[in-house]
C-alpha cells in the first residue's frame, strides 16, 4: 500500500513538471579539408554534424569562447564573413567566408595565420533538419 501511494504521488509531482524548452536549431552536417601552405600531403576531409541557431551571430561551430574571439561578423541571406582571433598557444588570426547556394547549403573557407604558417579550411554544409540548441550544448 506504500508502494502505491509513493508512485501515485511521483506521478503526480512529474505531471506537474513543465517540459523541457526546446531551442530550435538547424543540424548542419559539415565537411571541412584542411591544407597548409608548404605541406606536401593533403589531409583527409573531416565530416560532423553541428547544431547550429537559425539565425546565425557567430559562424556555425565556432570556437568562440574557447580561446577565440569572433570579430567583425557579417550575416546577410547569402554570405556570412568574420574575423577571428585566438589566443593560443599558438596564436592565430584570420577570416573567414561562407556562401549560401540556399537555404539548405553552402560553401566557404576560412585562413588562418599563426607561426606554423597559413592554413586554409575549404567548407562544405549541408542542412539535415531541426535541433534542439539547448541539448546540444553539452
Amino acid at each position: 500500500m506504500i508502494a502505491i501511494s509513493l508512485l501515485v504521488a511521483l506521478a503526480a509531482s512529474d505531471a506537474g513538471a513543465a517540459p523541457a524548452v526546446k531551442e530550435p536549431g538547424d543540424l548542419w552536417e559539415v565537411t571541412s579539408k584542411m591544407s597548409m601552405e608548404g605541406m606536401p600531403m593533403e589531409m583527409p576531409a573531416n565530416t560532423q554534424k553541428v547544431c547550429a541557431p537559425k539565425t546565425w551571430t557567430e559562424p556555425p561551430g565556432s570556437d568562440a569562447g574557447k580561446g577565440c574571439e569572433v570579430l567583425d561578423f557579417k550575416n546577410t541571406a547569402t554570405a556570412t564573413s568574420w574575423k577571428v582571433r585566438c589566443a593560443g598557444p599558438p596564436a592565430m588570426t584570420g577570416e573567414g567566408e561562407i556562401t549560401r547556394q540556399s537555404p539548405d547549403a553552402y560553401t566557404g573557407a576560412i585562413k588562418v595565420q599563426s607561426e606554423h604558417g597559413v592554413m586554409t579550411m575549404k567548407l562544405d554544409g549541408r542542412r539535415l533538419g531541426d535541433c534542439d540548441l539547448a541539448t546540444s550544448k553539452h
